[in-house]
């Protein structure tokens, strides 16, 4: 090689140089902050993702087999060779479930993470577009305009995906059956804001005469584990279009199942309902209207003196009732509590002008709030004092299931993809609740809580000598908690791997839940129960 070329070489370098530092000079963007002045520059080979602790509950998901067992028995038939792939449907819906998105237009937010689909053994994260007809597919409309032969298929359809969703909330819930539990029955409202179908002015406390939606849900009671939903029309009352799912739900369970209670509003206290849980022998516990029978009860009960203190600023006392309409004579227990806030009472005078009237809360005027409840359980009134107020649990997990997960949204025109996406939204719910239970065993955690400390985290892929590493960062400030927790998370999943190293996956899933429940009740208070309360063994530490 000549002088020439070596010539030639140092000049070919520099202006490969040059070039280099004129593209860096592009992309590179210097940025004043606060905290002074940075150079900024997009990475675009990096392979990473927001969601960098996805891997230790997607290990939660591949040792107790339930994400494999909801692939394989997901009903889809695409007979095209471009449709998506099930595990790709299916991991997009799980993926956009987690992130808490309630649209399905935010699923394009996900599309540029390349790491959290290969964690789930996605090829890709599919379009928003691709996964509403694949919903569609699933759940297809029972549309009134087609064929008998078309009806008939899409009926067929629709039956295989609400099997397949049955089985899997099951499983989801199975294990929690087999400890003394409470079934809270109730119904909560989904607002509307186009023409969907069922989208019907009803009962709506919020927003009245807005359109909506109804979702008609039961509970395992405390531990807020969703046994099922079904999205209705708005106009479906509790009273009437809850009681067939309920009266299904219980038939299903095997005796040694069955609740201890089953427990709703004031929708629920009515003959047909009471009627129905009598013939099958079921206790029950519901809350009555203040209709004018109920407050001549109340005045009654009131005169003879006979409250007895039910702790946490409440009395209780009990009788009987029969109103009009009733088959026959129930136990009542009435509860009051004081009013200790100030009141002020609007009225009118004789020239109709609105007067502000302030109530006095003193001594001289005692204020009592009261509420009556129905009953043919045999518990005492400290108990039942108790279970009105472990009620009150039921509405947070409504507001947590609408606010943080996606009950208030993911909503299409037809019902059948509604109810199918709602069912969906609870199976994952559940699946994270137990998850973050095997975390944190001491009490429950909400999704805005344990979003950020188990899922959030920055984590880089990296892959070398045919071995994958993925490098995490945290930016919370609870680092070594998250840290103490993912560890209780491992010595779960190691210890069912190791006590039946060689059992199905579908064997580790029960055992499992039992490890988590033997958690949860190791790390429960010891303060005893009031006398004559059902003992719900896992609501201990459900915070």
């Amino acid at each position: 090689m000549g002088e020439g070329d070596f010539e030639q070489k140092g000049v070919v370098k520099a202006v490969d140089s040059a070039l280099q530092e004129v593209a860096q000079a592009a992309t590179e963007m210097r940025v004043a902050t606060p905290g002074g002045r940075f150079h900024v520059r997009w990475d675009e080979g990096g392979s990473a993702t927001a969601l960098g602790q996805l891997a230790f509950f997607a290990e939660f998901l591949e040792v107790s087999g339930l994400f494999a067992r909801w692939k394989e028995g997901c009903p889809t038939n695409y007979s095209s060779p471009n449709a998506p792939t099930v595990v790709n449907i299916l991991g997009t819906w799980l993926l956009s479930v987690l992130d808490g998105q309630r649209r399905y237009a935010h699923v394009t937010g996900l599309r540029g993470d390349a790491v959290a689909p290969e964690i789930l053994g996605m090829s890709k994260i599919i379009s928003d577009e691709s996964l509403r007809r694949a919903l569609a597919h699933l759940a297809p409309e029972q549309a009134k305009r087609c064929s008998d032969q078309e009806r008939a298929a899409r009926a067929a359809q629709l039956a295989k995906s609400t099997a397949w969703m049955d089985a899997a909330l099951a499983e989801s819930t199975g294990e929690a059956l087999r400890t003394p539990w409470i079934l809270d029955a109730d119904t909560t409202v989904k607002l509307l804001y186009g023409h969907q179908a069922g989208a019907e002015i009803g009962y709506n406390p919020t927003k009245p005469g807005r359109p909506s939606h109804t979702l008609h849900t039961y509970w395992i009671g405390n531990v807020r584990l969703v046994l099922d939903v079904e999205v209705q029309g708005g106009k479906s009352t509790a009273a009437k279009h809850s009681l067939p799912r309920l009266r299904l739900l219980l038939d299903r369970l095997v005796p040694e199942e069955r609740p201890a209670l089953v427990r709703g509003d004031n929708a629920f206290g009515n003959e047909g309902v009471m009627a129905e849980m009598e013939e099958i022998e079921q206790p029950y516990l519901f809350k009555l209207r203040q209709t004018a029978g109920v407050k001549r009860l109340i005045e009654r009960l009131w005169k003879q003196g006979d409250w007895q203190s039910v702790d946490q600023g409440f009395d209780a006392v009990e009788g009987k009732l029969r109103l009009t309409g009733w088959s026959g004579e129930r136990r009542v227990v009435v509860l009051r509590w004081r009013v200790k806030s100030s009141l002020a009472a609007e009225a009118s005078n004789d020239n109709r002008q609105p007067e502000l009237q302030f109530l006095d809360a003193s001594e001289k005027a005692k204020l009592w709030e009261y509420v009556v409840l129905v009953t043919n359980a045999d518990y005492s009134l400290e108990a039942m004092g108790q279970l009105y107020r472990d009620r009150a649990d039921c509405e947070n997990g409504f507001d947590e299931l609408k606010n943080q997960w996606g009950w208030g949204g993911y909503t299409t025109h037809d019902l059948e993809r509604c109810n199918l996406s709602a069912r969906a939204v609870a199976l994952i719910y559940n699946w994270w609740s137990w998850y973050v239970r095997l975390a944190h065993p001491k009490a429950r955690l909400e999704a805005i809580t344990s979003r950020p400390m188990l899922l959030a985290g920055v984590a880089r892929l990296t892959q070398h000598a045919g071995q994958s590493r993925l490098l995490l960062t945290l930016s919370h400030t609870a680092g070594d908690q998250i840290k103490a927790m993912i560890a209780n998370i491992r010595k779960g999943l190691d210890h069912v791997l190791a006590s039946a190293p060689q059992s199905p996956k579908a064997g580790h899933w029960p055992a499992l839940v039992r490890y988590i429940v033997s958690k949860i009740l190791a790390a429960r208070p010891k303060k005893a129960r009031p006398l004559g309360l059902p003992p719900p063994l896992l609501a201990y530490g459900s915070g």
